[in-house]
């Protein structure tokens, strides 16, 4: 197996956790760019270590009638202006297999949907890449499922692989975080990353005016699952941000207004100074005599 790349021990050593963040999809080569860069400005100034984040083409929309976004093309040709201009690591997620060479060449990150979390084709040709691999965990599995899917990246000669808790669906409509997977995630023995904007989907829980549904979501709960995923220590946060969720696209309910990034972050990173959610707890079950 291949050694662990320079930005892969870069993501691992980050302190006190990196962020993938932008907005959910690329909607024109201007927005991405003002996103980009004023998103650059806040970590900057927290001093955070920051992966833009933004999707070419999203797949798996509830309706056929849905945006998708500008296609492979295209898109690709936005984020690496983005990368080169600004000097970002970029992180974009891939559908089929035959994607992952091309995003290979601009992407630093490649992300394996949730749904597709156990497709070994799709895993196995992003792995051929040799770029960081995040996984986002299917709605649908238990966490122990990941350490299968981490494998198959690394039975594939890549070590350089991250695992990331996005809710389990409860029900028709909703999605839970179990903070035991933070925990439980950590035996894929790799990088833990928590979505804590696509976590709280309600999805297909919204009706739409004249028939048909779209996915709904609780942006007001994101501070909670953020400041509750910190506390247990991942290595990193993933987040949508939008300048203007109320007209956003795609997972508008979801995306966190770019005016209050500043302030959750400063909130995060005051948590992180205090917690010790990163090292195993001595659970001391000597037995306790008169004096101790």
């Amino acid at each position: 197996m291949a050694a662990a790349s320079p930005f892969f021990s870069e993501l691992k050593a980050a302190e006190p956790f990196f962020l993938m963040a932008g907005p959910n999809v690329i909607e024109s080569p201007e927005h991405i760019m003002k996103m980009a860069r004023q998103i650059k400005s806040v970590t900057d100034e927290l001093g955070l270590k920051f992966i833009f984040k933004s999707s070419f083409d999203k797949a798996n929309r509830t309706s056929a009638q849905s945006f998708r976004g500008p296609g492979i093309e295209e898109g690709l040709k936005v984020l690496d202006y983005v990368k080169t201009t600004l000097g970002l690591p970029i992180v974009t997620d891939v559908h089929e297999p035959y994607q992952c060479e091309a995003v290979g060449r601009v992407a630093d990150i490649i992300q394996i949907p949730a749904f597709l979390c156990r497709q070994t084709d799709l895993l196995v040709a992003a792995a051929k890449t040799g770029k960081v691999i995040n996984i986002k965990k299917g709605q649908f599995c238990a966490s122990s499922v990941m350490t299968n899917s981490a494998n198959k990246v690394r039975l594939a000669g890549n070590p350089n692989v991250m695992v990331c808790e996005r809710g389990t669906m409860f029900g028709y409509s909703d999605l839970i975080v179990d903070p035991r997977n933070l925990e439980w995630l950590r035996e894929a023995d790799c990088p833990v990353v928590a979505d804590i904007t696509h976590s709280l989907q309600q999805p297909a829980g919204k009706k739409l005016e004249g028939g048909g549904v779209a996915s709904g979501g609780l942006r007001e709960l994101i501070p909670c699952i953020a400041r509750t995923c910190v506390a247990v220590g991942v290595d990193g946060i993933f987040m949508e941000v939008h300048d203007n969720p109320l007209k956003a696209p795609v997972d508008g309910p979801t995306q966190w207004p770019l005016r209050n990034l500043k302030e959750l972050l400063e909130e995060l990173l005051a948590i992180a100074k205090v917690t010790k959610g990163k090292k195993p707890y001595n659970i001391d079950l000597t037995p306790v005599d008169e004096d101790f």
